[in-house]
């Protein structure tokens, strides 16, 4: 079992911490570390947001949300050997040849250890302000996805396509991976599902009770066999959040669901004492797991 520490920009908010964080990550054995992302944070929200019950994002305007590559390209050399990913990453806000210039270069200086986790976004205030189109959204992410991995492959490279279209270029230093920098499709939706199952390497839900995350698994490898695929073509990333208490016991149901990576959310080890208590449970769950 891999275990990640899901967004840790969200703690790591000031350079010692940031390091901090990261290190003791890579000290007690967790695979990869991630940062979340929102690029601003509307004084007026009435967009629903679709991971808690009563529809409200639980931050505020006071809530440090880093850049999640600068800050992962800033803690990469800290700990050399933590993957570096994005948890979520909003696709159809970002220009494609830009970010693909931006996820080449840190996956040229990190040798290889970058790990894409996009999303369509649910934040439409957010759009708004940006001046990105709402609608369509999930098309143009698609095409970004396309237009990503076509940069990634060589040189003198093009693509047409409805949002993104470009004559012959070359984007340079490629990434280490080349067009196999993983990418991760996040979101409960079925169009998520089918998304990942469609284009991506890994899926990464939302949801943390045992019942529906089998379900929303279970959809997954069935839309992965209606795309030709192998049902385990998808890794699958599930927070691991309901079973902090009881580490072990996660574990175990992590592993009879078939899940790949467990992505242990930051927030657990934030405040006074937060990196006593990161590895104390690198030590219960994490050595455990893969003693």
């Amino acid at each position: 079992m891999k275990f990640g520490l899901a967004f840790a920009s969200s703690i790591g908010t000031d350079p010692q911490s940031a390091l901090e964080v990261a290190k003791v990550a890579e000290e007690v054995g967790f695979e990869s570390v991630w940062g979340g992302e929102h690029v601003i944070f509307p004084s007026k929200i009435e967009s629903k947001y679709p991971y808690t019950p009563d529809g409200k994002v639980p931050a505020d305007e006071n809530t440090p949300i880093p850049d999640p590559l600068i800050w992962l390209a800033y803690v990469a050399a800290a700990a050399p050997t933590l993957r570096l990913g994005t948890c979520i990453l909003i696709l159809p806000q970002r220009n494609p040849l830009v970010l693909a210039k931006e996820i080449a270069t840190l996956d040229h200086l990190s040798n290889g250890r970058v790990e894409l986790g996009i999303g369509v976004g649910w934040l439409k205030e957010e759009f708004e302000a940006l001046g990105v189109p709402w609608e369509r959204r999930g098309r143009r992410n698609d095409e970004y996805v396309e237009a990503l991995r076509t940069i990634w492959s060589g040189q003198h490279v093009e693509y047409h396509g409805e949002f993104v279209d470009f004559d012959p270029l070359s984007c340079t230093p490629l990434p280490v991976q080349g067009s196999d920098v993983p990418i991760l499709v996040g979101g409960d939706t079925e169009v998520a599902i089918r998304r990942a199952a469609r284009l991506a390497d890994g899926y990464f839900p939302g949801e943390t009770d045992p019942t529906k995350l089998k379900s929303l698994i279970e959809a997954l490898r069935v839309e992965c066999e209606n795309h030709d695929r192998a049902p385990d073509a998808v890794e699958v990333s599930a927070l691991f959040a309901t079973h902090i208490k009881d580490p072990a016991a996660g574990v175990e149901i992590f592993n009879e669901l078939g899940v790949g990576r467990a992505m242990v959310p930051a927030f657990f080890f934030a405040g006074p004492g937060g990196l006593d208590r990161l590895r104390a449970f690198g030590t219960e769950a994490v050595a455990a797991a893969n003693g």
